[in-house]
């Protein structure tokens, strides 16, 4: 019998920080009186009504949904440092060791950024205090909750004039709790039109900067070392093999995928259960969980009931999972034996060797 709490041991790399459950709208309603900011509903089921998405949407309706509520938090320190924070306490409750959160400095300040996101007014929070907040916020939820935490950096499609910006943010934040950059966003917005990303990930790469890609060029033009989703992959058989042979990591979040329209709707026809029968190297998150009202366990749950999930799979991409985690190597191998300990498992498992056959 699967255990949803998976001996309390999970692995999440796929979430956002600025759409988290269940705090997250008490603590925007609260800032949002303290700052004297009208928002369209009072209370948090009126506000879950405005931002939670049901049924498959376009991008158009996904991204709009954060307009209901992030100006409430941008320009705010007090807001994104206790947003950190109360972030980790949920991954914890949750029953999460570690977890790797992405989010965008610049659509959380109000100055040193053009265009001011969320028709704020021009104030004193920079793009870089954003970053030094929110890396304050996550370690006082480490030393709070005992779980770690650490934050990607998330360049965005349709603002290519960040981009250099962020991997100097990584570059200064590196160790203090940035472990990657990634880009999101619009993916219709392709690198070869957008040369600011493809110079910021050459400049990432050659300082040792990890990264990850929402997209399809991620390998062959930003040098990827992970895909975000990567269900498009399946339709080009050549690039899938190549992928598997490089071991490859896919950041599946099976609700997001069929709420925004990724996946075709039916999750016995998800692309993940391929990657379970190629034995893929992949791990299973939680994507934007308030817009899609869903939590680690629903996706866990989801892959159990619908995609032939099994105990031992998802030991194994939780192993695979950490061996695929951006934290430096002596940590990541703490985290790997963490996970063999609660398992009851020792390390020359299948489990084990298949991850050293696969990276050697």
């Amino acid at each position: 019998m699967w255990s949803s709490q998976h001996i309390a041991l999970n692995h999440i790399t796929q979430q956002h920080m600025c759409s988290h459950l269940p705090m997250f709208m008490e603590t925007i309603l609260d800032v949002a009186k303290r700052r004297g900011i009208t928002l369209p509903a009072r209370t948090v089921e009126g506000m879950k009504q405005i931002c939670v998405i049901h049924q498959p949407a376009t991008l158009t309706e996904f991204l709009g949904k954060f307009a209901a509520y992030m100006h409430v938090i941008a320009g705010d320190r007090e807001a994104i440092k206790r947003i950190a924070r109360e972030f980790v306490e949920d991954k914890a409750k949750e029953g999460v060791i570690y977890v790797e959160v992405r989010y965008s400095p610049h659509l959380l300040a109000n100055t040193d950024v053009e265009p001011i996101p969320w028709n704020q007014k021009e104030g004193d929070l920079s793009p870089d205090e954003v970053v030094h907040l929110v890396n304050q916020g996550l370690a006082e939820g480490e030393a709070a909750y005992k779980i770690k935490a650490r934050s990607i950096l998330c360049c965005m499609r349709h603002m290519p004039s960040w981009s250099m910006d962020v991997v100097e943010l990584c570059k200064k934040y590196k160790k203090s709790g940035v472990v990657a950059i990634d880009l999101a966003g619009d993916e219709s917005l392709n690198c070869e039109a957008f040369p600011g990303h493809r110079m910021a990930y050459e400049e990432a790469a050659r300082c040792g900067i990890h990264r990850t890609v929402h997209a399809g060029e991620a390998v062959e033009v930003l040098k990827a070392e992970r895909i975000g989703h990567g269900y498009n992959t399946l339709k080009d058989q050549v690039l899938y093999k190549q992928l598997l042979e490089q071991n490859m990591h896919f950041e599946v979040c099976p609700i997001s995928s069929k709420l925004t329209g990724a996946c075709h709707p039916d999750f016995t026809e998800h692309p993940v259960i391929t990657f379970r029968k190629d034995k893929a190297n992949y791990s299973l998150n939680t994507d934007d969980p308030l817009i899609f009202n869903s939590t680690l366990h629903l996706d866990y749950i989801t892959a159990k009931d619908y995609m032939g999930f099994t105990e031992e799979e998802f030991k194994r991409l939780n192993i695979n999972s950490a061996n695929s985690s951006f934290l430096p190597e002596r940590e990541k191998k703490d985290l790997v034996n963490k996970l063999y300990e609660a398992y009851g498992m020792v390390e020359n498992t299948v489990f084990l060797n298949e991850a050293l056959i696969k990276s050697a």
